[in-house]
């Protein structure tokens, strides 16, 4: 039988196999510098969407990292036990919950201010190589998720 035409079934040979051992070694790589923030990885991207923009909709937030409420509610209801964020229904609308940073939580950016740089250093990388490797993984993630 010839077992070229199972080549590519190869678990080296598969894409989806390679993003996810690719993730889980960024969230690994990422754990000392979080840890030391008090915060885990998921934790951390709620906190850079919020600190780039503030007072947003529970919906917006959940969209923006690709995340529904089942997911993200139990993240928050942590990052408020921690002081970091209020969730608060909307002025405007009653049915909208939004989210905001506390003075807590906006303190925490100055403390997260050089993970990127350390990140970096870390993984030995070229600026020039991370920045290709991300428009590559944007197209990716535009074509399977949507826009980012």
């Amino acid at each position: 039988m010839d077992n070229d035409i199972y080549e590519n079934l190869k678990l080296d040979r598969q894409l989806c196999f390679l993003l996810y051992a690719s993730s889980k070694g960024m969230v690994q790589a990422y754990k000392p510098f979080l840890g030391k923030l008090g915060i885990t990885y998921p934790q951390y991207l709620v906190m850079l969407v919020l600190w780039e923009e503030d007072n947003i909709p529970l919906k917006q937030l959940g969209s923006r990292l690709f995340l529904d409420s089942g997911t993200l509610t139990p993240m928050l209801k942590r990052l408020a036990s921690q002081g970091f964020l209020i969730k608060e229904r909307s002025v405007d609308d009653e049915r909208e919950i939004r989210i905001r940073l506390t003075e807590q939580g906006q303190k925490l950016k100055d403390a997260a201010k050089d993970i990127p740089v350390n990140m970096s250093c870390e993984l030995e990388l070229t600026e020039d190589y991370i920045e290709q490797l991300k428009e590559l993984l944007k197209a990716f993630v535009s074509k399977t998720c949507g826009s980012p």
